[in-house]
């Protein structure tokens, strides 16, 4: 099938109704299903890049968002009935404020860790900009449309931004800071809010410091139960850290403090940064956390949870000391109800809609011209845009049309039929990160060359190599692209003619991560220079196989 985009839709367009999930996408991953069909699932629950995940209970329904840094559309919202089968339903905004200044990439910028919280029959986000402040956005349906974030503190480097209600109506915020911005970091505070949450009142209070025991504190969540406060706080760095819980009778303190979860003996490195949920009955208690794999990204562990003499004991404790470790496998959280639909966020597009799958996120905020919608024809028209005039390497572009890497092996396909109008015009199938690598047609006097491109250190404006170009008549039909990911994320790119025979191109490419994200993996279409008509790509399909 073949269908033309429009970018300022993106996949948006949601229904607002009754129900919770207006027109999530359903087409089942082919390559991880984390529900094995037996009342049992394994980690991790979403093998995809939602950094920070933070999730809230509403009724029986559940509600995940995570960071998105500078990639939109923004805040992407998911929802599951059990924990363990995940469906994408929406984002929060399609173009991250301020509009102007991310319309170019800014890499590691933007949504730092969110919190996502149900208050007053509305649906709060707050999220962090460590170079501007906190922002807030609220929705009666989680699926959309959101309220335009608000920015309600200004502040250079406050990070990590977690509300709680309190039952006699007062509302705090609890945050960390980012060495980098603030120039020191590792402690926590907490705020006075409005009761409604728009408005910071008065000054944050110190309530935790790490630097003794939990180096690199950050990402707190705030609870509270029987009486005690929660935060619960990862530490230690991304890659090798622990959940800290701290609990107090006082709001803002004096903390006491525990480590809940660790590695243990697994190899489930840095397991912390999450979200604690019951189940709607109140009897099981439950922890969604990421653990970061690389050029994978940060991917999203589900682990069992009960509580001993008020403090949470998170995955399993086989010597009984209290501190957890994750677990492989477990049985299925119990949710009332028959068993849920095995579900995953969707991978492939067939670009049969007039909107583009969930699933794809640009590298800044669109604009106009990148892409066009036409459902009825079936395909995802991609015009040639023009390269920066400074241009360097792709990490300088924006209209790079990304997805999150969805497996620790897999093929990615798309059948594509190029029609370039101007010399030096391309299109790509690309591995986005620090490295980068893709493979790419382009016109060049009249001739089609087809050759793999990497850039090492794209971050610090490297060149680009390549192979040598392999000459190829201008294709009269559709063309193939191809990259097989095998473990370690490592890449091989092949193309066909007749979507059969494929032959390789290039060597194997090592991905990497991106800045605080995973590797991407998608395509673009470019040109060199500006004239007064384009050459475009017509995209019939994407698929993601074994």
């Amino acid at each position: 099938m073949r269908n033309l985009i429009h970018c300022a839709l993106l996949g948006l367009a949601l229904t607002v109704g009754v129900g919770p999930v207006a027109i999530a996408q359903s087409t089942l991953s082919q390559v991880w299903v984390p529900d094995l069909g037996n009342g049992t699932y394994k980690n991790p629950v979403l093998y995809a890049d939602y950094s920070d995940p933070d999730v809230v209970r509403v009724g029986t329904d559940y509600y995940l968002v995570s960071s998105s840094f500078n990639c939109v559309p923004g805040l992407q919202i998911l929802h599951s009935k059990d924990l363990v089968n995940w469906s994408l339903i929406g984002a929060v905004f399609r173009e991250q404020p301020p509009v102007a200044e991310f319309r170019l990439p800014q890499h590691g910028n933007g949504v730092w860790a969110p919190a996502i919280r149900y208050h007053n029959k509305q649906f709060y986000i707050y999220y962090p900009d460590p170079d501007r402040g906190v922002y807030v956005a609220r929705a009666t349906n989680p699926a959309g449309p959101w309220e335009a974030p608000k920015l309600i503190k200004e502040a250079k480097g406050w990070i990590d931004p977690c509300p709680l209600w309190d039952e006699d109506g007062q509302a705090y915020l609890v945050h960390g800071f980012a060495g980098s911005r603030a120039g020191f970091k590792t402690i926590l505070a907490v705020s006075r809010m409005s009761a409604d949450g728009l408005h910071i009142l008065g000054d944050d209070a110190l309530v935790f410091d790490g630097h003794a025991k939990h180096p690199t504190l950050e990402g707190p969540k705030f609870y509270k139960r029987h009486g005690y406060y929660y935060i619960f706080a990862p530490a230690g760095g991304v890659p090798t850290g622990w959940q800290t819980v701290l609990r107090s009778r006082n709001v803002f303190g004096p903390y006491e403090d525990r480590i809940v979860l660790d590695q243990g003996n697994t190899a489930i490195n840095g397991p912390h940064q999450g979200a604690w949920v019951d189940t709607p009955d109140g009897k099981e208690d439950w922890f969604l956390h990421f653990q970061d794999q690389g050029p994978y990204g940060r991917v999203v562990h589900l682990e069992p949870m009960v509580w001993k003499n008020d403090w949470p004991i998170i995955g399993s404790d086989p010597d009984g000391d209290g501190k957890g470790q994750p677990v492989l496998t477990h049985r299925k959280p119990r949710v009332p109800g028959p068993p849920q639909p095995v579900a995953t966020p969707p991978t492939s597009d067939e670009f049969s809609r007039t909107t583009l799958g969930l699933q794809w996120q640009w590298h800044a905020n669109p604009q106009l011209g990148w892409a066009f919608p036409n459902g009825p024809l079936g395909y995802l028209r991609l015009y040639a845009v023009p390269l920066p005039a400074d241009f360097k390497n792709y990490w300088q572009v924006p209209n790079l049309l990304l997805q999150k890497l969805p497996a620790e092996t897999f093929t990615a396909t798309t059948k594509l039929t190029f029609t370039p109008r101007t010399d030096g015009e391309k299109v790509g199938l690309l591995v986005m990160g620090l490295d980068y690598a893709y493979l790419s047609i382009t016109n060049q006097n009249g001739q089609w060359q087809i050759a793999q491109t990497t850039c090492h250190d794209a971050d610090k404006l490297s060149q680009e190599t390549g192979t040598v170009p392999l000459a190829m008549a201008p294709a009269p039909g559709p063309i193939y692209l191809r990259v097989q990911v095998a473990a370690g994320a490592k890449c091989r790119f092949s193309y066909s003619l007749d979507g059969q025979e494929f032959k390789p191109v290039g060597t194997e490419f090592q991905a990497r991560e991106g800045k605080w994200i995973g590797a991407k993996i998608g395509l673009f279409c470019s040109r060199i220079g500006k004239t007064n008509d384009s050459g475009s790509v017509d995209l019939d399909w994407w698929r993601i196989a074994p």
